[in-house]
């Protein structure tokens, strides 16, 4: 079994990813491609926003949203304490300074009540100055953008929304990838949305905000590669990459979403036993990038970890260590209280998911699940 099907999924789709990259390779054109255009324009149609901006992958698509607005020094940024490194690693590269924000017990997401007090602190003390929120679209599920908005209003805060897990997901019919000033995802392959390598894309509705990160992409361009007007970078999603993901895209699209939605419902209607299920909130809907149950402590988390994998049942911890004990953030100060990100990284599991998986996967995969429960 496995964690997340790519195999499977390339079997099916084989025909057409061949044949996209074999023209690739054919035509010679591996930079810079018509089907890299071609794919940003299927991406801002689908998400519905003017731009979409590729780059070379997810973290850079958010040090680039950073770089499009002058953060630095002196700067603060608030980030999620319960998120990949990348999503605060962006900030420090800067020059600002990260300022970790506990999660919502139920969705994982950026706690909107732990998020004001950590902004009105910053404020309070006068060292920093509040510019951006980073909110994360974790495990599939969108975060609370009506609030966060409202916060960022008051506040006079920019947003920046991190969909790499996110991608697909929807509150009500907008979609994961439109709700932030500027909003990024990743196409690691894992992601709900994946190529063969790395890959990422920035989304924007702002024209001039979209020419400038086109102008970053590419050594700060002019008028062309060889006219530098600012200091930029060397992100640019490869022609096989776009190739690949505008194949991927159709499927997704067309079927992976509701399918992976439909092993995550057998999940939701199989697990018992006092096991803490995903929590999708009223009026959204995840792209399951996990599906991510949660068990009474670290030791029961554990256990059942280490009994799948007797099983062969793949399972992952994300994540094991939150943000402000990272060694790298080891002088980032804590202003709020984190303990809901704390008891998280102790309690929660993810288990396999993917829009390939049987029902009798997933039978199998919760029958061992209740007899670990049982044995314990």
């Amino acid at each position: 079994m496995q964690f997340r099907d790519l195999q499977k999924q390339y079997v099916i789709l084989k025909e057409d990813i061949d044949a996209a990259i074999i023209k690739v390779t054919t035509d010679c054109n591996f930079i810079s491609g018509s089907q890299v255009k071609e794919l940003e324009n299927e991406l801002a149609e689908y998400v519905g926003v003017k731009h979409c901006i590729t780059c070379a992958n997810g973290t850079d698509a958010l040090s680039l949203a950073l770089m499009a607005w002058n953060i630095g020094k002196g700067d603060a940024v608030f980030v999620p304490d319960f998120t990949f490194f990348a999503s605060a690693e962006v900030v420090s590269f800067h020059g600002a300074v990260p300022i970790f924000v506990d999660v919502d017990k139920d969705t994982y997401n950026i706690s909107v009540e732990s998020l004001e007090n950590a902004i009105v602190k910053v404020i309070n003390e006068g060292k920093l100055e509040p510019k951006v929120i980073i909110a994360v679209d974790l495990f599939g599920q969108p975060a609370d953008y009506d609030k966060i908005t409202e916060i960022a209003k008051k506040y006079n805060l920019l947003v920046l929304e991190d969909g790499a897990q996110g991608f697909g997901g929807r509150i009500g019919e907008r979609k994961v990838c439109s709700f932030g000033d500027i909003s990024t995802t990743s196409f690691f392959p894992a992601k709900p949305l994946g190529c063969y390598g790395d890959g990422g894309a920035i989304f924007t509705q702002d024209d001039n905000i979209a020419k400038l990160l086109r102008s970053l992409c590419v050594h700060g361009k002019g008028i062309d590669k060889y006219d530098n007007v600012r200091i930029g970078l060397n992100s640019r999603l490869d022609t096989i990459q776009a190739a690949i993901l505008k194949v991927k895209l159709h499927a997704f699209k067309e079927y992976e979403l509701s399918d992976v939605n439909r092993v995550a419902s057998w999940y939701n209607e199989l697990i018992n036993d006092g096991i803490k299920i995903p929590y999708i909130a009223d009026g959204y809907y995840s792209s399951w990038a996990q599906y991510t149950i949660q068990l009474k402590n670290k030791q029961e988390r554990d256990g059942l970890h280490k009994y799948l994998q007797e099983k062969a049942i793949p399972s992952m911890i994300y994540y094991q260590k939150p943000m402000h004990e990272q060694k790298a953030f080891v002088e980032v100060k804590c202003l709020v209280n984190l303990s809901v990100t704390m008891k998280t990284c102790d309690c929660v599991l993810s288990l396999p998911i993917h829009p390939y998986m049987s029902k009798d996967d997933t039978e199998r995969v919760v029958k061992c699940i209740m007899e670990y429960m049982k044995v314990k």
